[in-house]
């Protein structure tokens, strides 16, 4: 019982100081090829992060997140985070997503390894930018390829569903203002 006790309560310490972050620079996260990167890697810079998976029939965004990567490379940074989390569509080892999305969309963004972006095992950078205020919507992530637009000061601007592409006028207004 004691032991039940202490667990539960590092657990809410633990939850409490993830969602009492206000910047992005405090996380870290893994690339798709196993290099740990911290996003204060980028403080100055704008971030779009994605969660991405290569079966989902919003999965040929990652073209246009190529374009925007292309055209944009040196106001924003964007990292696509692959998951599991809905239909089973990411089903896939990080070496055969990375391979996937090198050989049909020609991907060079920065790609996270695969994480778990909803539920209990939500990775605690997901679970922060789902408590975050938003003008339009909070909480949990509906699908795949929903979006979160990350300020140069490192806050949460705007996030967008899955059915906002990369290229809208919100994104691209975003990036060059």
């Amino acid at each position: 019982m004691c032991k039940q006790i202490s667990y539960l309560l590092f657990t809410l310490i633990m939850t409490n100081s993830i969602l009492a972050q206000n910047l992005i620079y405090d996380f870290q996260f893994n690339s798709i090829d196993g290099v740990q990167h911290s996003f204060s890697e980028f403080k100055g810079k704008k971030i779009l992060l994605v969660n991405t998976a290569s079966e989902c029939g919003y999965t040929p965004q990652y073209e246009a997140l190529q374009a925007l990567h292309e055209k944009y490379h040196d106001k924003i940074v964007i990292i696509g985070f692959p998951s599991n989390n809905f239909g089973g569509q990411e089903p896939g080892a990080n070496n055969e997503i990375e391979a996937f999305c090198k050989l049909n969309y020609g991907v060079t963004f920065l790609m996270a390894e695969k994480v778990s972006v909803n539920g209990s095992d939500i990775h605690p950078l997901f679970k922060w930018l789902c408590a975050q205020e938003n003008s339009e919507f909070t909480g949990a992530i509906k699908w795949n390829f929903e979006k979160f637009l990350i300020t140069t000061e490192g806050k949460l601007a705007a996030r967008y569903r899955s059915g906002v592409t990369p290229n809208s006028e919100e994104i691209t207004n975003f990036i060059e203002n």
